[in-house]
């Protein structure tokens, strides 16, 4: 911590003197930056905000109100003891790689047992964590080691798990995907006595949610279920990459007290590429290319060949902020063909085969395939999981997870009106209003930003073809 403090005054030392800034410099803390990047974007002017994660400064969870143009902070939980930290100490458990791969321990928690009382893991889980009514928690730090070394999961935390710590390529037992299982829950259980205890305290109808456990679609999806809160709104870059937005808006906002004049409806805010730069682009890496005539000609012809059971790279407009792709750094593909799941994890992702695929759904068909009533805007950024109604789980196989749910995506016509035609394009060759959405990207690396990054992707992977803007490129059969 001393040397960190240092280093920050060293920053605003170097700021002064190197760029010669006579202006104010702001230090916003990590959760409150959180905070604000959930309320300060969101449609509420009134709100309940929780903000959860592994650790920013000492702050693991905290909450409170927004209203207006001002936050406020009422009680958090800190260092050691983290939900976030918790979560991340199973993931290393488990053979993964920590920061990176919680997402794969909530998709393999599906596989597992997830009725408490038949999941031996559950209650030996319980064991290290208390849970109080108000939500709030604690660890037995006898389990962990995180707070003094370099590592997570401790010897007596193998020692309760019966096992030693997964090496990455050993398999996956019954056992792994339990203890999965075990965790989801006991995160599940605790977000929800938080929420319960958050609305007795505020009394807001609205809620609204940041930090990197607010990425947990499967808890997000059940939030409205179990709590009195009506509405609710969850930043789509809910881990650190979105504290830079939120500590922007605090100072612009709620410091300098300027009125709110942003509402987030989409997160398209990376950079975007004209039709001039990736013709050049392609002419320079001697590629062969069609161009489309018209958007007309470019949705009938993709919705085609993805109805031909192709793997389209799709890349258009303004890259998506946050760590999911919604359209416009995307692969998509056909839902109702039962082998494409195997097919994009073993040809094009490269990446484990318990991972599940997002459907792409038109807004107001989604209540129609998903119970997902009412619908809310997190569901627009991919970051609620709802169980499939039972009379569609055939007709979109490979976008339904083990536990017959789905991380949807709705589409909005008026925040993306070209993707939106296309699965409706899609859909006159189907009867299916759903695509196949997944990151534009192959395991190990980022999402693709530019049209060179998507062109090293279609080239590394077995897409079948890549639509870049208006150009169509088809992948050279040997």
């Amino acid at each position: 911590m001393p040397l960190w403090l240092t280093e920050k005054l060293k920053v605003r030392e170097t700021i002064k003197k190197k760029l010669k800034f006579k202006g104010d410099i702001f230090f916003i803390e990590h959760h409150l930056s959180h905070a604000a990047s959930a309320f300060l974007c969101s449609p509420f002017q009134e709100a309940a905000i929780l903000t959860i994660d592994g650790v920013g400064e000492w702050t693991t969870t905290a909450f409170g109100t927004g209203t207006g143009n001002k936050i406020n902070l009422i009680k958090e939980i800190r260092f050691p003891h983290s939900i976030g930290l918790l979560y991340s100490t199973i993931t290393a458990y488990l053979g993964f790689r920590v920061n990176n791969s919680e997402y794969k321990i909530m998709g393999l928690s599906a596989y597992g047992n997830m009725n408490k009382k038949r999941n031996e893991y559950y209650e030996k889980l319980k064991k290290i964590i208390e849970i109080k009514e108000d939500g709030s928690f604690k660890l037995d730090m006898k389990y962990f080691v995180f707070h003094y070394a370099e590592k997570m999961p401790s010897r007596k935390l193998c020692e309760l798990l019966k096992g030693k710590i997964r090496k990455p390529k050993e398999k996956l037992t019954q056992r792994h995907k339990d203890i999965a299982a075990a965790l989801q829950l006991i995160t599940e259980e605790t977000i929800i006595k938080i929420l319960n205890n958050v609305f007795e305290k505020t009394k807001k109808e609205n809620l609204v949610l940041a930090g990197g456990v607010a990425l947990n679609s499967v808890s997000n999806g059940k939030i409205l279920k179990n709590t009195k809160f009506k509405n609710i709104w969850i930043q789509p870059n809910a881990s650190d990459g979105g504290a830079s937005l939120g500590a922007a808006l605090y100072v612009f906002n709620s410091i300098l007290s300027n009125a709110r004049n942003y509402e987030m409806q989409n997160d398209f805010l990376g950079p975007e590429y004209s039709s001039e730069e990736i013709k050049s682009i392609l002419e320079k890496n001697k590629i062969n290319y069609f161009k489309f005539k018209n958007e007309t000609e470019l949705i009938k012809k993709t919705a085609e060949l993805i109805y031909q059971n192709k793997v389209v790279g799709w890349f258009q407009g303004k890259m998506e902020f946050g760590p999911r792709a919604l359209g416009n750094r995307s692969i998509i593909a056909n839902p109702c063909n039962p082998e494409m799941k195997k097919i994009l994890n073993e040809k094009v992702k490269h990446r484990e085969s318990f991972r599940p695929f997002a459907p792409a759904v038109c807004k107001e068909n989604a209540v129609q395939f998903f119970e997902c009533s009412p619908l809310q805007k997190p569901a627009e950024f991919m970051l609620m999981t709802f169980p499939v109604k039972k009379e569609f789980e055939k007709k979109i196989p490979s976008a339904i997870h083990v536990d017959n749910t789905s991380r949807i995506q709705a589409i909005d016509k008026k925040n993306n009106e070209l993707y939106y035609n296309l699965i409706k394009e899609f859909e006159k060759f189907s009867g299916i209003p759903i695509l196949i959405n997944t990151s534009f990207n192959v395991k190990g690396e980022p999402i693709v930003c530019s049209p060179q990054d998507a062109l090293n992707c279609f080239m590394k992977t077995e897409i079948d073809f890549l639509i870049l803007e208006k150009y169509l490129i088809e992948k050279k059969k040997n």
